[in-house]
C-alpha cells in the first residue's frame, strides 16, 4: 500500500484528492497539511511513501517546504501540484528536488498512475504543461551544485532517444512502447544516462542535459523531442487502446472517444 501525504491550504482540494485516491486500491491518504511547517511535522511523525505538495501555500510555501527536506536529508518522494500558471515555480520545484508535477485538475488515472510511479522512484510530468517548462529552463542558469559536477560522459543515440522521451513527461511502459524496447531495458538505459552525467535522479538528468544542449534536434533521421513522431506514435497507441475498451476514457489527461 502507497501512503501518500497531501499537502494544500485550500480544504476542498484536499478532500477531493483524498476522495480519488480513495478509489484505487493500493493507494492511500495517511495525513493532510495545510502549509509547510505542518509538512515538516507530519514527515517526521509518520511514514509516509510521497508527498503531493502545492507550491503555493501561506507560512512555509511548496518551494522552501522542499528545500528544507532535502537540506535534512529526506529523499521522500515530492510531486508537486500545479496550474498552468505555475510555470515559474515548477522550474523552482524541480532545481529544489521534485520528482515531478502534475495538475490539480486531472483524472483518476492520471493522478494514481503518477503517484505509484514517483513511489517506485521515477518522474513524472505532463507533456503539455513540460515542452513549454522545458523551453523556459533552456533560457536559465544551471543549479549551482552543476558546477561542481564532472565532465559528463558522451551518451549513445539511444540514450538520448530515452532522455528525450523522458523530459517530455513519457513514463517508462511509454518510452518502453516507443521505442519497442523492454521496460527493464529503458531502466538500464536510465541507469546509464545519470552515472554519465553524474547526477542521483532522472528530474536532475534533464536539467543538465538541457544546460548542456544535448536535447536538440537529430542530424539524422529517427526520432524528435517533444512533438515529434515519437510523442505522435503514443498518442496513437492510445487511441487504439481506448477503442478496444470501448466507451469514453480519458488517458494521461487527453479525452479519447470512438
Amino acid at each position: 500500500m502507497i501512503e501518500v501525504l497531501v499537502a494544500d491550504d485550500q480544504t476542498l482540494v484536499r478532500q477531493g484528492i483524498e476522495s480519488l485516491l480513495a478509489l484505487s486500491t493500493d493507494i492511500r491518504v495517511v495525513a493532510h497539511a495545510a502549509d509547510g511547517h505542518e509538512v515538516l511535522r507530519a514527515v517526521e511523525e509518520l511514514d509516509a511513501d510521497v508527498i503531493l505538495l502545492d507550491l503555493r501555500m501561506p507560512g512555509m510555501d511548496g518551494i522552501e517546504t522542499l528545500r528544507r527536506l532535502r537540506a535534512e536529508g529526506n529523499d521522500l518522494p515530492v510531486l508537486v501540484l500545479t496550474t498552468f500558471d505555475d510555470d515559474e515555480l515548477v522550474i523552482r520545484s524541480l532545481r529544489a528536488g521534485a520528482q515531478g508535477f502534475m495538475l490539480k485538475d486531472t483524472t483518476l488515472e492520471w493522478l494514481t498512475e503518477a503517484v505509484r510511479t514517483v513511489a517506485d522512484g521515477g518522474t513524472i510530468a505532463l507533456p503539455a504543461l513540460t515542452e513549454r517548462t522545458l523551453r523556459a529552463l533552456e533560457q536559465t542558469h544551471p543549479p549551482d551544485d552543476f558546477a561542481e559536477l564532472p565532465e559528463p560522459q558522451e551518451l549513445t543515440d539511444r540514450e538520448v532517444d530515452v532522455l528525450r522521451l523522458l523530459a517530455g513527461g513519457h513514463t517508462n511502459r511509454d518510452i518502453a512502447e516507443a521505442l519497442f524496447l523492454a521496460e527493464g531495458t529503458v531502466k538500464n538505459h536510465l541507469s546509464s544516462i545519470m552515472l554519465k552525467l553524474g547526477v542521483a535522479d532522472r528530474t536532475r538528468a534533464v536539467l543538465r542535459a538541457l544546460h548542456l544542449g544535448l536535447l536538440g534536434p537529430r542530424q539524422h533521421d529517427g526520432p524528435t523531442p517533444l512533438g515529434g513522431p515519437l510523442p505522435d506514435l503514443l498518442m496513437r497507441k492510445r487511441r487504439v487502446v481506448a477503442r478496444i475498451r470501448g466507451g469514453l476514457l480519458y488517458r494521461r489527461g487527453v479525452r479519447v472517444t470512438e
